[in-house]
């Protein structure tokens, strides 16, 4: 059976009866999903959504703490050698598969193996083979609990790029999860839920792993600390009409998902529901291309900033959830130092100083938005074009659809633009998502030669207090040249029935282990 959802009211007893509601079950969670997974291989043929659903199934040597640092995860201990070359990886023991096989490094090999082949068509691949990143030169299991790798040269984020939710974790998995040509069937991993059914377009289940190990810690931390599967069965149901998605919510036949950031307040008076603001280290931004005629001076992209009352533009587009950030480092990571709080200050009467020092002429501006339900650019674009023209600036909005705005963005094709970053928890890989060059990538925002050097020295240099200090320059530098302007970070909207305990979101993705759910 296929759902049709034109509407809530015609969609809601074809969604209680694929929830299964019509009957007495074990314990059981719904959430929905806008949108079904690309497929279940880990890192491969994804996307954020898919992410979402198969990091409960799968896991990695390695994994994200909250704060963005990355730690031991099916790994007991992570050496590395004095050189910066070799990491040595210790597993836990008695580890298990969901068929019951103990994992051993000989499944940790065969899993890289399988990634470094340009087949598979891993999503990271290019990280990890020297075209843009780290060079894997050798991969080694001397003992049945001892993986090494080894790289060409340092790389401070290679555990990063292991750890990394698009990556899938590098997962880990039985050579059981592809068939005996090699193509893929299903994952066969060691997280705290094993694969049960794929309905495409419809929804995907999966169980509880009775025989999870969790590692260490006494509470959720990321995709490390105490991870347990407390619930039976969970299913992602695949609703892609916002408003059925709603109507489930209040009507118990789903126990969590996303909703609309205009039914917040609404959701928020339901006696039965708990709203969540989830902020993850995503950002919402004002882009200048600093190659425009008139957004080459500093000085007016600097006045720019100065007009925006930036508490009132992130108070209002994401109905009070979210609050400012100018930092291209979420204010979780353990490098949001104080240097990283500085912000720009709402200042119109320096504003307009600037305008006339620069020579103004009221030259049109043109802000590039999209309507997107989960992302705040229009409304982001109204508010900033309001203030901009508050203090003279001939302020102009063009409305394109995602694609065409994506276009426009990679080939630099814009004046402004109303733009999210996905989230990159390394502060080195948050810099990079837009600086660089653009002779040679368009797309870069910043181009600065200084800031460049400094980015490149992050990505070689590990001792944590010397990449504060090149993540703090950065800071500064950025801040005075105004490229972008970096508002407040991703925050979702989600909904969850207060019959559910333990539910988490984290970096948009929802965590299922520690979730408890109440008989109805």
């Amino acid at each position: 059976m296929r759902l049709n959802f034109l509407g809530a009211r015609a969609a809601l007893p074809a969604l209680l009866a694929v929830c299964g509601l019509a009957q007495a079950q074990t314990a059981q969670i719904v959430v929905a999903q806008p949108a079904d997974v690309r497929s279940t291989n880990p890192g491969v043929n994804r996307d954020n959504t898919t992410d979402g659903v198969v990091l409960n199934m799968v896991e990695g040597l390695v994994g994200y703490h909250q704060n963005g640092t990355v730690g031991p995860l099916l790994a007991q201990s992570v050496a590395t050698s004095a050189d910066g070359l070799t990491y040595t990886f210790k597993l836990r023991p008695n580890l298990k598969f969901h068929n019951g096989d103990v994992m051993t490094s000989a499944d940790v090999l065969w899993s890289w193996k399988r990634y470094a082949d340009p087949k598979t068509e891993w999503r990271c691949l290019a990280d990890l083979d020297g075209r843009t990143g780290a060079k894997v030169v050798s991969a080694t299991a001397p003992d049945p609990l001892t993986f090494v790798m080894t790289l060409e040269k340092p790389s401070a984020v290679f555990l990063d790029t292991l750890a990394r939710t698009d990556c899938g974790m590098m997962a880990i998995l039985s050579k059981k999860s592809v068939k005996e040509d090699g193509s893929w069937d299903k994952p066969i991993g060691t997280g705290p839920f094993k694969f049960e059914e794929w309905k495409r377009g419809e929804y995907l289940t999966m169980s509880a792993f009775k025989d999870y190990a969790s590692p260490p810690g006494a509470k959720v931390d990321g995709y490390l600390g105490n991870k347990k599967p407390l619930v039976d069965a969970v299913k992602f149901l695949v609703v892609p009409d916002m408003s059925t998605s709603k109507a489930g919510l209040q009507s118990g036949a789903i126990d969590a998902g996303q909703i609309t950031s205009s039914d917040v307040q609404e959701l928020k008076s339901n006696k039965n529901l708990t709203v969540m603001g989830v902020i993850d280290a995503g950002k919402n931004t004002l882009l200048m291309q600093t190659n425009d005629p008139v957004l080459k001076d500093e000085r007016i992209r600097q006045a720019i900033a100065l007009s925006l009352d930036m508490k009132q533009i992130v108070e209002a587009s994401s109905e009070g959830l979210a609050h400012v950030n100018n930092s291209a480092i979420q204010d979780t990571s353990a490098y949001y130092s104080a240097i990283q709080k500085k912000g720009y200050r709402y200042d119109p009467v320096k504003a307009k100083q600037l305008l006339k020092a620069a020579g103004y002429q009221g030259q049109p501006i043109v802000i590039l938005a999209n309507k997107r339900a989960h992302v705040p650019s229009y409304s982001v674009a109204v508010l900033s074009q309001a203030m901009m023209q508050a203090v003279g600036i001939n302020a102009q909005i063009e409305v394109l659809e995602w694609a065409t705005q994506l276009d426009r963005y990679n080939s630099g094709n814009y004046q402004m633009s109303s733009f999210s970053y996905s989230s990159r928890l390394d502060p080195a890989l948050a810099y990079e998502q837009f600086s660089g060059p653009k002779a040679k990538q368009p797309r870069k925002v910043w181009d600065d030669p200084y800031a460049q050097k400094l980015i490149d020295q992050s990505f070689v240099e590990s001792d944590p207090k010397k990449r504060q200090f090149l993540f703090d320059q950065l800071h500064t530098v950025m801040l005075e040249k105004t490229p972008l302007v970096i508002l407040y970070n991703i925050t979702d909207s989600w909904a969850v029935r207060k019959r559910v305990t333990g539910f988490s979101v984290w970096e948009g993705k929802p965590l299922l282990w520690n979730t408890k759910v109440a008989a109805k």
